[in-house]
């Protein structure tokens, strides 16, 4: 069964989401047998990287789970019905939150890459059970920039790479890990054009430090030297925009006293650079017309990464880009996913800061492998695979194998579900309605809502049907309140229904908690074309055009906020290319800037984590492990964990070890030998690829590889069975996975 019939979706493989076009055949018709860009996605613009091509070894996987799954004493599992795997489940649940506590039952994920809908809905089930402590991946990567950006801007900030004239990549490689839409094309345009300039701060010669106009090839973990140097240059030299810094900041005089006497040269020497080339970096900084900063994974998976993000921020701040076309922005948001604050609140055990709502990563096992009265008791882990993608994953087996109980909400039997109790399978990103929320682009900032491919396999259900039976197993669906709503919308339209829901959340705070499934049983169920999952939409698009009515009315929605939010729903439904819902001007990034509209230079526990930098980068070599291991490098066909297909890589399927010529002439290794990785927590083997892409002391192995088939088979190195959860950043607990302590030994 094949069609010729160009269906329109999206990419999941990054937070981009471009957009595709796809062909469907094979197998029913449930193959996706050929891919292109889409031409009318607003972003993207028909733009696709090659990663897309491989979207059928996601959606067809060898370990699909299409039926709920439940473990049997001796540890096999047997496939069970879905109002029994409900009821157990909810039962189970609701014995540990009545015995221990709600706040006992731990919630991870509910949002991989494109796949964020799960999210919102989750939040029912995390009411109903009382449930307060969560986390996701992005507790591993990015809660230190998130705190950072609350402290000095109140909110999340952006760079504006469409109209800057220096691009400034610190610890990325955007052409692999892409960030801002249409990369590779931007990347190639942006290094041609004479009147522009590339900065990459990067120790690997990735393929966009190729392209760059200034590479700065820092030596491994010395990223916040370089940054103190440059912010030393601007301040020592009188080199910053007095007068904007003067208008539009708070705190110039302490940050000149903290930099006033950073030994400059010293600094680039500790970095590895001469002093020449950071200079030429800073000059393009301070001369240009706008300066776009993304800093990413290389550096917040690094020593002194909250650090960092302070520094490199108040190297742009100082220079005057900010608020203005160029340079960064406060972007639109429909939900803000990234947060910005570090509250008071700890975790029940260890105690470690929750930064914008998350857990550390690092801190989970700590919190159950204990004794300690308030240990998490309980597990549910949606859309994430935390036994492969945090850090020890031998020790996090053994933190979810204590626990009372441990539910699994994915499409594929990965390595966290076969640790779980249930395993309850989900439809994949091609069967259901779904989106992303990495929505931060300007001037215009789009969503889409992408319409299904194909129906679900098996019993496979989409989240928002989940959430809303175990809800409905526990009894606490207000099913009165639910037949009024279904009536209203059928006699009386979205208005009246609008009214009695709004009424309904202020009376009731259960109904206030449950909103999601309830959305989902009654205006769900009114969509077009089967949109129900497109529901919880629906507030989302109110509360957009309440707090940003203008920048809708900018993107063609009319009338007063009530009347744009409607326009906008209609919209996001309708049409599957995804649509325009913000026209920013760059006035509206002061006008969401905190601390009264100017920002914050002053971060004191950063500036007094100086003094760290004043003896210089510890020397973390030792003869037991003299090599820096970057685990978890992005390249050509690597993608997270979203492919467990092996077949898809047509290069490296075996994810080798990328060591520098030097390092490789002094073992006696060449391209294509075997050598044994080691750790101080775990050991593996791994084939070599010489390469001058390494700095000596210097090794790399890729992300998403070591993932284990049904059949026992393993291609390549489970990079989180050789990282440590001790070795972490000392604000944000985010793991330094870019630079674990190895030894590397020729396998004879």
């Amino acid at each position: 069964m094949s069609t010729d019939e160009w269906k329109t979706s999206a990419c999941i493989l990054c937070e981009c989401n471009c957009g595709i076009k796809v062909q469907t055949g094979g197998n029913e018709g449930r193959e996706i047998v050929r891919i292109r860009g889409d031409e009318d996605h607003p972003a993207s613009q028909g733009y696709l990287c090659q990663k897309a091509s491989g979207l059928n070894h996601y959606q067809n996987g060898k370990d699909r789970i299409t039926q709920p799954l439940r473990r049997r004493p001796d540890g096999s599992f047997e496939e069970i019905d879905w109002e029994t795997a409900s009821r157990e489940i909810m039962t189970r649940f609701s014995a540990v939150r009545d015995t221990h506590g709600g706040d006992k039952i731990f919630y991870y994920g509910g949002g991989g890459q494109g796949n964020h809908l799960p999210g919102a809905y989750s939040s029912a089930t995390r009411s109903v059970l009382g449930s307060t402590y969560r986390s996701s991946a992005l507790a591993q990567e990015k809660t230190g920039e998130f705190w950072v950006n609350g402290q000095m801007f109140g909110a999340m900030v952006k760079g504006d790479f469409h109209h800057c004239d220096v691009a400034f990549f610190l610890g990325k490689n955007p052409w692999h890990t892409h960030g801002i839409p249409r990369a590779r094309a931007f990347l190639k345009e942006f290094s041609k054009d004479p009147a522009k300039t590339m900065i990459v701060v990067d120790p690997v010669l990735t393929e966009s430090a190729k392209m760059a106009d200034i590479h700065l090839r820092v030596k491994p973990g010395t990223d916040a030297w370089m940054l103190a140097a440059m912010v030393g240059m601007l301040v020592q030299d009188q080199r910053y925009a007095a007068a904007w810094v003067d208008e539009h900041t708070l705190g110039l005089k302490e940050i000149i006293n903290a930099f006033g006497d950073i030994p400059v040269a010293t600094y680039c020497e500790y970095a590895g650079l001469e002093v020449s080339l950071v200079q030429r970096a800073v000059d393009a900084i301070v001369n240009a017309k706008g300066m776009a900063m993304f800093e990413d994974l290389g550096v917040q998976m690094n020593h002194h990464s909250t650090l960092i993000s302070y520094l490199e921020k108040l190297v742009w701040v100082l220079c005057g880009h900010f608020g203005k076309e160029g340079g960064q922005y406060i972007p639109a948001y429909l939900q803000n996913i990234a947060g910005s604050g570090r509250s008071s609140r700890k975790t029940p055990v260890v105690k470690a800061p929750i930064i914008s709502g998350m857990v550390p990563c690092n801190v989970i096992a700590d919190e159950i492998l204990t004794d300690h009265p308030d240990r998490y008791r309980a597990m549910l882990v949606e859309s994430a695979n935390p036994v492969h993608s945090l850090a020890d994953s031998n020790r996090f087996r053994r933190a979810l194998r204590s626990l009372d109980l441990v539910v699994v909400i994915d499409i594929a039997m990965t390595e966290t579900a076969r640790e779980a109790d249930y395993v309850l399978p989900a439809s994949t990103q091609y069967e259901k309605w779904e989106a992303t929320f990495f929505n931060f682009e300007y001037p215009d900032n789009y969503f889409h809502l992408r319409k299904p491919l194909f129906e679900p396999q098996g019993e496979a259900l989409s989240e928002a049907e989940i959430h809303a039976r175990l809800v409905e197993a526990a009894g606490l669906m207000p099913t009165d309140l639910v037949s009024e709503l279904r009536s209203l919308l059928k006699e009386h339209g979205r208005q009246a229904f609008r009214e009695r829901m709004m009424q309904a959340m202020s009376e009731d705070g259960v109904v206030a908690k449950l909103a999601p499934v309830i959305l989902y049983r009654t205006l769900g169920e009114s969509l077009p074309e089967g949109a129900a999952e497109g529901a919880v939409m629906w507030p989302l698009t109110l509360g957009f055009a309440m707090r940003d009515s203008e920048s809708l009315a900018r993107a063609g929605y009319s009338g007063d906020p009530l009347e744009q939010a409607d326009q906008l729903f209609d919209a996001i439904i309708s049409q599957h290319s995804g649509v325009v819902f913000s026209r920013d001007t760059i006035e509206a990034s002061w006008e969401r800037l905190g601390n009264d509209g100017r920002v914050q230079l002053v971060i004191p526990s950063l500036l007094q984590e100086l003094k760290v930098l004043e003896t210089g980068p510890a020397d973390r070599a030792s003869s037991e492990f003299p090599f820096a291991l970057s685990a978890g490098e992005r390249r050509d066909y690597t993608a997270n964990t979203i492919y467990r297909d092996f077949g898809w890589r047509r290069k490296d399927p075996d994810g080798s070890l990328r060591i520098s010529p030097d390092d490789a002439m002094a073992i006696g290794l060449e391209t294509g030998d075997q050598v044994r990785i080691t750790t101080a927590v775990g050991s593996a083997l791994a084939l070599v690829e010489v390469t001058d892409r390494m700095m000596p002391g210097h090794v790399s192995i890729p992300n998403g590889f070591g993932l284990d088939n049904e059949d026992g088979t393993r291609s390549g190195v489970a990079p989180n069975e050789l990282t440590s959860v001790a070795d972490c950043d000392k604000f944000a607990g985010t793991p330094h996975h870019k630079f674990v302590p190895a030894k590397i030994e020729a396998v004879a």
